[in-house]
């Protein structure tokens, strides 16, 4: 947890003191609730499904920390959310089981949903008694998210919906998803006719299969939908607007520090390494990995500050999505390269081998580095 005292040493003028004034009660919770965890599992940190623990965070207000308490949440604003954030992901905590609800499936239902839906799934998130996944990719589809397939066709009590996702993630484990499917038209027509559901996942017609990756892990799974019925009341916001709502939805996704810290857990141990043997090559080496995290940290402030003013920093977001992850893969890959041979520490060696395997999905998920790229581009007037 040192690198977390680290960062918040960093311009801390930046974040409001009522919200920097949290940390100090996180890290003190988290250090009595993660002791003795191995490095290797609070790498896993925002991948690693937990649900105790993160009825343990609810029950002290900080899950939904946003949501206004009039749904059940604490009603404060981006920053405080940024502090719990960061000293979780820092501190390596297990946060999956509640992570999206709480990032993205609360604020798009706060901005686009009906009451009835804020007062059904609202306080359920913020209790951590109920847990989101997000229905976006598709065989086929890839990163091109308008180019989806799955459809929900309207009939007199509903919609009936026909078609699959994948790379869900922990979709075997939750309860809802919010899908965006097609609802018009077809994948000729790109971003128009797409709308957004929200899916009960133990409906009848749904299956689950989850996918094991290289690491032995399964937090991704392929859900398929075979003439499943719909309430009216499923859809969210207003047919055919899904583009622009998960649009907006994404750069809260994108925005935050988890896209900063899947690594980070590394350079403690890095660190903890060369005071065991000092080495000038490898503290050179932390210096530069440390600052080119500090700067990047410093712009998720300012991508939390346009959050905060509420506008949807889309393209910032995505720009800071695709550096903070590549800083992510560096990370593990520079680490090996330094090395000692001859410090043989278990928990660097095992921590060290799970993010090597880990880290080619960093760029991938949340958006690849090359859809990413095209967006900043086309915010600069560089393709149309």
């Amino acid at each position: 947890m040192a690198l977390a005292n680290l960062l918040a040493s960093f311009a801390p003028a930046c974040i409001p003191p009522e919200a920097e004034a949290l940390r100090a009660e996180v890290k003190a919770f988290l250090g009595r609730t993660l002791a003795g965890r191995p490095a290797a599992e609070r790498a896993r940190t925002w991948t690693a499904f937990d649900p105790e623990f993160s009825r343990a965070l609810a029950a002290r207000g900080w899950v939904g920390l946003s949501i206004p308490r009039e749904y059940g949440g604490a009603g404060l604003g981006p920053f405080h959310r940024f502090v719990l954030v960061e000293e979780l992901l820092a501190a390596g905590a297990p946060v999956a089981a509640h992570w999206i609800a709480d990032r993205q499936s609360a604020p798009l239902l706060l901005r686009f949903g009906t009451e009835e839906q804020k007062r059904r799934f609202l306080p359920a998130i913020a209790k951590a008694q109920l847990f989101f996944c997000i229905g976006m990719s598709e065989p086929g589809a890839g990163s091109d998210l308008a180019a989806v397939a799955t459809r929900a066709e309207r009939r007199p009590d509903g919609w009936r919906l026909d078609g699959r996702k994948i790379w869900t993630t922990w979709a075997h484990r939750c309860h809802w998803m919010i899908a965006l499917v097609r609802t018009s038209g077809g994948s000729e027509d790109r971003q128009r006719g797409l709308s957004q559901f929200l899916i009960d996942l133990s409906a009848p017609g749904v299956t689950i299969r989850p996918i094991r990756l290289v690491t032995g892990d399964e937090e991704f799974s392929e859900v398929t939908f075979d003439d499943v019925h719909l309430p009216p009341e499923a859809l969210v916001g207003r047919e055919g607007e899904g583009w622009a709502q998960v649009t907006a939805e994404l750069a809260f996704e994108r925005a935050g520090p988890e896209r900063l810290y899947s690594s980070a857990i590394l350079l403690d141990l890095l660190a903890a390494a060369l005071t065991r043997r000092p080495d000038p090559a490898g503290e050179e080496l932390l210096g530069r990995l440390l600052a080119d995290l500090a700067t990047l940290r410093a712009m998720a402030v300012a991508v939390t500050a346009r959050l905060a003013a509420g506008e949807a920093p889309v393209t910032a977001a995505a720009v800071l999505k695709d550096l903070g992850t590549r800083l992510e893969q560096e990370i593990p890959r520079a680490v090996a390269a330094r090395l000692d041979p001859e410090d043989t520490d278990p928990e660097l060696v095992q921590t060290l081998a799970f993010l090597l395997q880990l880290s080619p999905a960093f760029t991938i998920r949340g958006g690849t580095s090359e859809i990413l790229r095209g967006m900043a581009a086309r915010a600069l007037g560089l393709r149309g």
